[in-house]
């Protein structure tokens, strides 16, 4: 939307706002700030504390429609989320608060396009800072045309550092290339000493000096190849901050600054925002502190709780307590919960909703009779009229639920598991957006080396020898004054070409780009792959997903920071049935909600976790957890806890079985808002 059609409405006072549907607290946080003497719309730092089902998407769709009706110039709004689809959902809904507003001020519908909202600056973290260092790159000292890794790719790199410092050939055991990248990745995000980080693995400390040596080559290599990974572009977007010239723009171009779910930042993110808006002025953060869960990824609840006074003086706190997702006795439970928290913002949610079942903690006697008694439960909610797709079945570990899931295969209840193989992971897939990666940007030497390899005769020594003299004259030169192993002459001219069509900036992006590249592609995929036709689909979807991006380097971008979570041909047989329940860890259902809930093995050393006991820290995010697995359920909720569970590798004189102890987190005053079910006659304890 253009701001000339936008009106400043008078000393903040907006008749026609879209927050008129708004609960007094929403609109509060919706409305804060007000259009001063000069006409500019000014607001202090502000705290949006959204509990649990409390409408926050919302609030914060609503906010960005103020802004805008106020005169903010939409281009002006820097919007911060943690998935895209998240950014483009609150613009959608803006959008269209906006053009209800409009039309009212005007009398009339108006044209869609005329009053659609557009947030240009709207998106993940790593996203916008990759936009970003692309624009100030020359005066940090970085290749405008840097690369992207992705996870897997800088995974692969440290592999391959990791091989050639003789690490794999080590007598004891080297940490693999997985953990290696988790323990970079944290360092990075907490900028804490390696010491602390390898803490979480205490059976990597012996190998502190090796770490170091593999982190600084990988650093290394990265700026040899002028590649970033996901990290680098928050370190880098970072150091930018730290130059004036840069700094000094970047806090003039946005005059509003907003942040969903800020319990999930690092202290790097935290860092950022507060070198982009110092004084706090236009700042606005939404989120949680009591679903702060994760900090294995490197998120600080200090950052949330530590808000408001972080300004002077301190920021606005506006507290969001009416739940439109649970019922009543749903929000007791998670209430008693929260209030045991060591240091929390007080909430007490209350329901819309009114009154309800109370939830129940079920005792069973072992983790067979809790898979049971979940399938039980699981097919009454389904013959009282609630489909399977509105019901889950929630756990602490993805292995907790393997004796379950044996016995829904037997008892012919179909289920999907949330998590898997990501859609960019496919071999096929990432075949394709290699060639396109490797054609953006030459020094992509990773990319380089995994596209030559899918030709015939070429591997590793062949691939080396072709890349570096791609260093030496750019990808469409080299390759033609290349002499390829004699099985791949054949197919030399053809990629040749493929490489010199990419490689033309002239290109139209994607049709002249994306059609030859799947042509080239298509006869390497049936030779390397038995089920080439449904793979075919897979890139099929990847062109038409192509088509939503202006250029090369925006689609590679986004792909690689926030990518499709489907992948089609490897999640097995196609679901063919008309439902399935869901079964999923907690740590995947934030966010979600279903009607009926069953939470299993509630007992301590599960959950809590048996590696959170002897940290205080720890057993507060595990309280979190669960607090987030209650308030997931709308209208039945089901903690189960087993009393045995069994073990192998026992002496023959040993018993089958250890007891399990009733989680720490339900204490009496939890207790007094759940209802008890005891065994069922005839399944008692071993």
């Amino acid at each position: 939307m253009s701001v000339d059609v936008i009106a400043p409405a008078a000393a903040g006072v907006f008749p026609d706002s879209p927050a008129d549907s708004l609960t007094e607290a929403q609109r509060r946080a919706a409305c804060w700030g007000a259009v001063g003497p000069d006409g500019r719309f000014r607001s202090p730092p502000l705290l949006v504390v959204a509990g649990a089902g409390t409408g926050k998407t919302a609030t914060i769709a609503h906010r960005v429609a103020h802004l805008v009706l106020a005169g903010v110039d939409p281009q002006r709004i820097l919007l911060l989320t943690f998935s895209r689809r998240a950014a483009t959902e609150m613009t959608r809904r803006a959008g269209r608060l906006v053009a209800r507003a409009l039309s009212a001020r005007a009398g009339r519908p108006l044209p869609a396009a005329a009053a659609a909202v557009r947030l240009p600056w709207a998106g993940t973290f790593h996203s916008v800072g990759a936009r970003l260092l692309r624009e100030h790159a020359p005066a940090i000292g970085l290749d405008p045309s840097f690369g992207i890794l992705d996870r897997g790719d800088a995974a692969d790199l440290i592999d391959a550092i990791r091989h050639e410092l003789g690490f794999s050939a080590t007598k004891k055991r080297f940490p693999r290339k997985e953990a290696c990248l988790a323990i970079h990745s944290l360092q990075a995000n907490t900028a804490w000493p390696l010491d602390r980080v390898l803490q979480g693995w205490p059976w990597c400390a012996d190998w502190r000096a090796e770490l170091e040596a593999l982190f600084a080559h990988y650093a290394a290599r990265k700026r040899a190849n002028a590649v970033l990974d996901y990290d680098d572009l928050l370190l880098e977007w970072e150091r930018a901050m730290g130059v004036h010239e840069v700094s000094a723009r970047l806090r003039a171009r946005f005059d509003q600054v907003l942040v969903d779910e800020f319990q999930d930042t690092n202290a790097l993110q935290a860092r950022i925002l507060r070198a982009l808006k110092p004084d706090g002025q236009g700042l606005t953060v939404v989120g949680d502190d009591a679903q702060s869960i994760y900090a294995f990824r490197g998120a600080d609840v200090g950052n949330i709780l530590d808000f408001p006074a972080s300004f002077e003086p301190p920021a606005e706190r506006v507290t969001l307590e009416e739940n439109f997702r649970s019922v009543q006795p749903v929000l007791d439970l998670a209430n008693a919960l929260l209030s045991e928290a060591a240091r929390k913002f007080p909430k007490t949610l209350s329901a819309a909703r009114g009154g309800g079942a109370r939830p129940q903690l079920v005792t069973v006697a072992d983790e067979r009779a809790q898979a049971d008694w979940v399938i039980d439960a699981v097919l009454r909610h389904r013959e009282e009229g609630v489909p399977l797709k509105r019901q889950a079945v929630l756990f602490r570990s993805a292995h907790h639920s393997d004796l379950l899931e044996v016995e829904l295969v037997r008892r012919n209840v179909p289920y999907v598991k949330h998590g898997g193989l990501r859609f960019l992971d496919a071999a096929h897939v990432k075949d394709l957006l290699a060639v396109l990666r490797w054609a953006e940007h030459p020094r992509n030497l990773l990319a380089g080396f995994r596209v030559l390899q899918l030709l015939p005769g070429f591997g590793p020594a062949n691939a080396q020898r072709c890349l570096e003299r791609v260093k030496e004259a750019g990808i469409a030169d080299a390759l033609r004054g290349f002499e390829p192993p004699a099985a791949a002459r054949e197919a030399w001219s053809g990629f040749v070409e493929l490489m010199a069509a990419l490689a033309d900036s002239a290109a139209r992006w994607p049709s002249e780009q994306f059609d030859p590249l799947l042509a080239w592609y298509r006869p390497l995929l049936e030779r390397r792959h038995d089920d080439a036709t449904v793979r075919a689909n897979d890139l099929e979807q990847l062109a038409v997903i192509a088509t939503r991006f202006g250029s090369r380097e925006r689609f590679l971008t986004e792909l690689a920071l926030d990518p499709p979570q489907a992948a089609g041909d490897l999640a097995g047989e196609p679901l063919r049935d008309e439902d399935w329940l869901n079964l999923s860890t907690v740590h995947s259902a934030k966010g979600q909600e279903w009607d009926a809930v069953c939470v299993l093995n509630v007992t301590d050393g599960n959950f809590p976790n048996e590696y959170a006991t002897g940290d205080a820290a720890a057993i507060e995010e595990e309280r979190r957890l669960l607090y987030v697995a209650v308030t997931r359920a709308r209208d039945a909720l089901y903690l189960l806890e087993p009393k045995a569970f069994y073990v192998t590798g026992q002496q023959r004189w040993g018993d089958r079985h250890v007891w399990g102890a009733r989680s720490r987190f339900l204490t009496e005053p939890v207790l007094a808002q759940l209802d008890w079910v005891a065994p069922a006659a005839g399944n008692a304890l071993p």
